[in-house]
């Protein structure tokens, strides 16, 4: 078994944490990542209502486990409800993250519950644990979803000497080789989303599944396209890695133009409503061509979890 703070602070058998993917991860992908000895995360957006989250968390509470919250701080300047709501369902742990978490740190943990943050710069992690958080998320722009700029590795050796609370490696990260070598760097365990992307339990469809399990590592793209034409109002700094498709090859680069374009930005919306995958974002990390078969996101974290353990114990042959 692996063990690090982590995985004694939230009692696990091995530390993985499901990214939380919002969209994707609900509270069955969440139980399912808790039962296989990790810690399911729920992703929550401004989409979202109160109802979701209080609906989600049940189900990853049926399963009697360590279990998280994900939530876009951007966003809840007008949707507090979202984060009453999370404190009121009493999660293991809750991301904060995409913005400043000292506002909410103090309830949270008044609450008895543990913060983590997702950092995508050093600036990011001196603002986090000058907060106070409990755990710090290093999320390299490898990463699916929204995402920083920096690589994963690099950012990693910045952030470990800032603190002595555990540090999560995040973005890339999709065999037990990776996790084996985040865990030798220093991280306290793994975030992983895009090894989840392809599990029975995730919210999305099974027509997304089947992209998912079809695309290379070479199919992605950071892009601010896909939110521009959705009207969403995400930072600008964290643009979206997705698959490539027809919107964004058309589109990405050049959002300016595209923002006057309400025909072009039409064609993501009701791609969306109808699973267009020409049109409808797919997000979706540099690691995705790993991603080969649908199984259960139990077995996705044992698989994970014993070769890892593998790699770790051939380590020491290359002292000799």
């Amino acid at each position: 078994m692996i063990t690090t703070p982590l995985t004694r602070w939230f009692d696990l058998t091995t530390p993985v944490v499901g990214a939380p993917m919002a969209g994707v991860a609900g509270g069955a992908l969440a139980r399912a990542v808790s039962q296989g000895g990790g810690l399911g995360m729920i992703g929550v957006s401004g989409r979202h209502g109160a109802g979701f989250v209080t609906e989600q968390c049940a189900l990853a509470a049926e399963g009697e486990l360590p279990f998280g919250v994900g939530l876009m701080i951007w966003t809840l300047a007008d949707r507090p409800e979202l984060f009453d709501a999370t404190v009121a369902a009493r999660p293991s742990l809750v991301s904060m993250s995409f913005g400043d978490p000292a506002p909410y740190v103090g309830p949270l943990h008044d609450a008895g519950i543990a913060v983590a943050a997702q950092v995508n710069t050093a600036a990011d992690a001196r603002r986090a644990i000058d907060a106070g958080v409990d755990v710090l998320v290093a999320q390299g722009t490898e990463a699916g979803g929204h995402t920083g700029q920096r690589a994963l590795l690099p950012l990693l050796q910045e952030v470990l000497p800032l603190t002595d609370r555990p540090v999560i490696a995040a973005g890339g990260i999709a065999t037990g080789r990776a996790m084996a070598g985040a865990l030798v760097a220093g991280a306290a365990g793994i975030w992983v989303g895009t090894a989840l992307l392809a599990c029975a339990e995730g919210l999305n469809g099974a027509a997304a599944r089947q992209r998912i399990l079809a695309a290379s590592g070479d199919e992605t793209v950071l892009t601010r396209a896909f939110d521009v034409a959705e009207g969403i109002a995400w930072p600008e700094r964290w643009p979206g890695r997705a698959l490539v498709n027809d919107f964004s090859r058309a589109w990405h680069g050049r959002e300016d133009e595209l923002v006057d374009d309400a025909a072009a930005r039409q064609l993501v919306v009701d791609g969306r409503r109808s699973g267009d995958p020409a049109h409808a974002p797919l997000y979706a990390g540099e690691a995705v061509g790993l991603v080969t078969t649908e199984r259960s996101a139990t077995d996705v974290v044992r698989e994970l979890t014993a070769d890892a353990e593998e790699a770790l114990r051939s380590v020491p042959r290359l002292l000799a």
